[in-house]
């Protein structure tokens, strides 16, 4: 017994303290040593997201923004990575028919020249450093696990015509995308306005992004999504914000959002993933929306992404993935939701603005210069584009196709209403 105890005083010191007064464990002290053992782990895990920062900026929305040398980012705490060269610049750019500077707006639609963060109010970053979003304490604790701490829930992407029912639920993830598949995908790119939707509960969470998507719907999943969200579970608020996601494996062991875990290498100094947007789009107001483009390097092989007019934010190196190491196979547009169905009853989380896509422009949601990169690195109007929802009567979309907008669509709905109880 002198032996166990020896080897307890090591791992916790209170712990073997209760052993001695009560000669047994007791529930408190079990109860205390694993509270103690989580505070460690939460401690280990925050020290290896938080970089030493160079620069520190308060956020109005009380985020911590970290300047942080780009190459004490977390991509290089990833053993393939650590003799990596930084790739500045990709070495080829897309290009297409509907460039930020060609599409014309509609009436009361602001085009951003940049990406309004609520951050760059209090200051910036430097040439040579990364933006990040300081990661608290309490941001890993909302987490079912510190291992699970920023990964999405197996199984979240949306499955058009999918031959296992049993994936269509998604345990409770809800869509309404537009996509193509049959081909062999280089990229893509869409303009979508950007809401703050209402949140039902802190475990749901409201969406709207691009998946670009390689292997099957099984466990191989390869995926990389970026765009907007509310997610009150993962950032402690109902801000909307930026975000990117990877997976190589279906969301179960790789993969991260942002720069929560080593793969995604940041070379933007302006722009920090998972920070809040402002302003929003208003219903019958002002809308604003951003550009995203993802594209693969031709020469490099690594996918990049493009937030806005000139704004490449950094690059996912190719050996992170098995299938998107080529091409991807499908692309995704649109709307995701949780509906965790408390008490039975369908949420009332919003997709989008919270309005159908019948509503239309300065009402709805939506995607618009929507386009693909082909084997030539070129930006091309998609082909055969379909549409897919769970259930139309809590979020439904709405394809069309114009001179201005090219390939777009509406998008999003209320969640729960008369006709979705």
């Amino acid at each position: 017994m002198a032996a166990v105890h020896f080897s307890l005083v090591k791992l916790n010191r209170s712990f073997l303290v209760c052993l001695w007064l009560l000669g047994t464990v007791s529930l408190s002290c079990a109860a205390r040593y694993g509270a103690s053992k989580q505070k460690l782990e939460v401690k280990k895990h925050l020290n290896r997201l938080n970089k030493p920062a160079v620069k520190t900026i308060q956020s109005p929305d009380g985020d911590i923004i970290d300047c942080v040398p780009i190459t004490k980012q977390p991509a290089f705490d990833h053993p393939f990575l650590k003799d990596h060269k930084i790739q500045m610049r990709p070495s080829y750019h897309p290009e297409g028919l509907f460039d930020d500077n060609k599409a014309s707006a509609k009436p009361k639609e602001k085009k951003e020249t940049h990406i309004p963060q609520l951050w760059h109010r209090y200051g910036k970053c430097s040439e040579g450093t990364i933006p990040m979003r300081r990661t608290k304490e309490d941001d890993v604790l909302r987490a079912s696990s510190v291992k699970r701490y920023g990964k999405k829930k197996h199984r979240t992407v949306p499955i058009p015509k999918s031959a296992e029912p049993d994936l269509i639920n998604q345990n409770g993830h809800q869509h309404a995308i537009a996509y193509v598949e049959g081909d062999k995908y280089y990229g893509a790119k869409a303009t979508l306005n950007v809401w703050e939707p209402k949140i039902q509960h802190a475990n749901e969470f409201s969406l709207s992004q691009i998946w670009l998507l390689g292997g099957s719907f099984g466990q191989d999943l390869n995926s990389i999504e970026a765009g907007w969200q509310v997610s009150p579970d993962l950032y402690g608020d109902n801000n909307t914000r930026l975000f990117t996601y990877w997976t190589s494996d279906a969301y179960q062991a790789t993969g991260c959002y942002n720069l929560l875990c080593s793969g995604f290498i940041q070379i933007n100094s302006d722009i920090a993933m998972g920070a809040s947007i402002s302003p929003v789009s208003g219903y019958r107001n002002s809308q604003y929306d951003i550009s995203i483009l993802i594209w693969k390097d031709p020469k490099e092989g690594h996918w990049w992404m493009q937030f806005g007019n000139g704004y490449v934010l950094g690059y996912w190196p190719s050996f992170l993935f098995s299938y998107l190491t080529e091409s991807a196979s499908m692309i995704e547009w649109g709307g995701e939701v949780v509906n965790s169905q408390s008490g039975g009853h369908h949420t009332w989380t919003q997709m989008g603005s919270g309005h159908f896509p019948e509503e239309g422009f300065s009402k709805a949601s939506y995607f618009r210069n929507i386009q693909v990169v082909d084997s030539s690195n070129n930006l091309k109007a998609p082909k055969r584009m379909g549409t897919f929802t769970e259930k139309s009567n809590c979020y439904d979309v709405q394809t069309g196709s114009n001179d201005d907008w090219g390939h777009f669509f509406y998008y999003g709905g209320p969640g729960k209403n008369k006709n979705c109880p």
